[in-house]
Protein backbone atom coordinates (compact mmCIF):
# COMPACT_ATOMS: atom_id res chain seq x y z
CA UNK A 1 0.00 0.00 0.00
CA UNK A 2 2.99 2.27 0.63
CA UNK A 3 4.52 2.13 -2.34
CA UNK A 4 1.20 2.70 -4.33
CA UNK A 5 0.22 5.90 -1.83
CA UNK A 6 3.54 7.08 -2.54
CA UNK A 7 3.51 7.05 -6.63
CA UNK A 8 0.01 8.87 -6.14
CA UNK A 9 1.21 11.44 -4.13
CA UNK A 10 4.19 12.35 -6.03
CA UNK A 11 2.38 11.89 -9.52
CA UNK A 12 -1.58 13.02 -7.61
CA UNK A 13 -3.16 13.78 -11.36
CA UNK A 14 -4.46 10.47 -13.10
CA UNK A 15 -6.93 9.94 -15.63
CA UNK A 16 -10.37 8.22 -14.63
CA UNK A 17 -12.04 5.89 -17.19
CA UNK A 18 -15.94 5.41 -16.86
CA UNK A 19 -18.65 4.08 -18.72
CA UNK A 20 -20.74 6.88 -19.87
CA UNK A 21 -24.23 6.65 -19.65
CA UNK A 22 -24.53 6.64 -23.10
CA UNK A 23 -22.89 3.37 -23.13
CA UNK A 24 -19.23 4.38 -24.13
CA UNK A 25 -15.81 4.99 -22.25
CA UNK A 26 -15.25 8.25 -20.99
CA UNK A 27 -11.86 9.07 -19.84
CA UNK A 28 -11.19 12.59 -17.63
CA UNK A 29 -8.13 13.62 -15.45
CA UNK A 30 -9.08 13.51 -11.66
CA UNK A 31 -6.92 14.44 -8.13
CA UNK A 32 -6.17 11.37 -5.77
CA UNK A 33 -6.47 13.61 -2.21
CA UNK A 34 -5.50 11.41 0.49
CA UNK A 35 -5.28 7.91 2.06
CA UNK A 36 -7.52 7.16 5.20
CA UNK A 37 -7.52 3.60 6.59
CA UNK A 38 -6.40 1.88 3.32
CA UNK A 39 -8.81 3.75 1.36
CA UNK A 40 -7.65 6.20 -1.73
CA UNK A 41 -10.14 9.44 -1.65
CA UNK A 42 -11.23 11.24 -4.34
CA UNK A 43 -14.01 14.01 -4.70
CA UNK A 44 -16.61 15.24 -7.16
CA UNK A 45 -19.51 17.44 -7.54
CA UNK A 46 -22.89 15.58 -7.59
CA UNK A 47 -23.58 18.16 -10.18
CA UNK A 48 -21.09 16.59 -12.45
CA UNK A 49 -21.80 13.99 -15.36
CA UNK A 50 -18.84 12.05 -13.79
CA UNK A 51 -21.06 11.33 -10.91
CA UNK A 52 -24.08 10.32 -12.83
CA UNK A 53 -21.84 8.00 -14.61
CA UNK A 54 -20.18 6.25 -11.23
CA UNK A 55 -23.61 6.23 -9.62
CA UNK A 56 -24.91 4.52 -12.72
CA UNK A 57 -22.12 1.81 -12.81
CA UNK A 58 -19.17 2.24 -9.95
CA UNK A 59 -16.57 0.16 -11.27
CA UNK A 60 -13.52 2.41 -12.69
CA UNK A 61 -10.40 2.60 -13.40
CA UNK A 62 -7.51 5.03 -12.67
CA UNK A 63 -4.17 5.36 -14.33
CA UNK A 64 -1.54 7.68 -14.36
CA UNK A 65 2.07 7.59 -15.26
CA UNK A 66 5.82 9.51 -14.03
CA UNK A 67 8.23 11.16 -15.78
CA UNK A 68 10.13 7.78 -15.79
CA UNK A 69 7.78 5.89 -17.34
CA UNK A 70 6.72 4.35 -14.61
CA UNK A 71 2.89 3.87 -14.42
CA UNK A 72 0.05 2.57 -12.35
CA UNK A 73 -3.36 1.30 -12.79
CA UNK A 74 -6.19 1.26 -10.14
CA UNK A 75 -9.43 -0.49 -9.96
CA UNK A 76 -12.27 -1.01 -8.02
CA UNK A 77 -15.89 -0.04 -6.94
CA UNK A 78 -16.42 3.41 -5.76
CA UNK A 79 -18.54 3.72 -2.51
CA UNK A 80 -19.42 7.61 -1.52
CA UNK A 81 -18.67 8.43 2.34
CA UNK A 82 -20.39 11.24 4.01
CA UNK A 83 -17.21 11.47 6.27
CA UNK A 84 -16.96 15.19 7.59
CA UNK A 85 -13.49 14.51 8.75
CA UNK A 86 -11.83 13.31 5.58
CA UNK A 87 -14.12 15.73 4.02
CA UNK A 88 -12.59 18.62 5.84
CA UNK A 89 -8.86 17.38 5.03
CA UNK A 90 -9.41 17.58 1.96
CA UNK A 91 -10.61 21.33 1.95
CA UNK A 92 -7.94 22.15 4.42
CA UNK A 93 -5.04 20.25 1.84
CA UNK A 94 -6.25 21.21 -1.07
CA UNK A 95 -6.59 25.18 -2.26
CA UNK A 96 -8.47 24.21 -5.53
CA UNK A 97 -10.58 21.75 -3.76
CA UNK A 98 -11.50 24.78 -1.39
CA UNK A 99 -11.85 27.10 -3.84
CA UNK A 100 -14.93 25.74 -5.52
CA UNK A 101 -16.54 23.64 -2.43
CA UNK A 102 -15.64 26.35 0.41
CA UNK A 103 -16.73 23.90 3.29
CA UNK A 104 -16.76 20.36 3.88
CA UNK A 105 -20.95 20.55 4.41
CA UNK A 106 -21.52 21.62 0.72
CA UNK A 107 -23.92 19.38 -0.21
CA UNK A 108 -22.95 19.60 -3.34
CA UNK A 109 -19.49 18.24 -2.40
CA UNK A 110 -19.07 14.64 -2.81
CA UNK A 111 -15.92 12.25 -1.72
CA UNK A 112 -15.69 8.34 -2.35
CA UNK A 113 -13.19 5.45 -2.34
CA UNK A 114 -12.38 2.52 -4.01
CA UNK A 115 -13.57 -0.74 -2.63
CA UNK A 116 -11.75 -4.31 -3.10
CA UNK A 117 -9.44 -2.05 -5.19
CA UNK A 118 -6.88 -4.03 -7.16
CA UNK A 119 -2.99 -1.74 -8.08
CA UNK A 120 -0.75 -2.26 -10.80
CA UNK A 121 2.70 -0.46 -10.94
CA UNK A 122 4.44 -1.33 -14.15
CA UNK A 123 7.10 0.32 -16.34
CA UNK A 124 9.10 -0.95 -19.49
CA UNK A 125 11.72 -2.66 -17.85
CA UNK A 126 10.70 -6.22 -18.86
CA UNK A 127 10.42 -6.93 -15.60
CA UNK A 128 7.09 -8.54 -14.23
CA UNK A 129 4.62 -5.94 -12.87
CA UNK A 130 4.06 -5.22 -9.45
CA UNK A 131 0.20 -5.91 -8.14
CA UNK A 132 -1.47 -4.70 -5.42
CA UNK A 133 -4.27 -5.58 -3.47
CA UNK A 134 -5.51 -2.64 -1.65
Amino acid sequence: MNEVVNFLSENPVLYLATIGRDGKPKVRPFQFMLEKEGKLFFCTSNQKEVYKEIKLNPYVEFSTTNQNNVWIRISGRIKFSNDLEVKTTIIEHNPLVKSIYKTPDNPIFEIFYLDDAKAVIADFSGQPPKQYNL
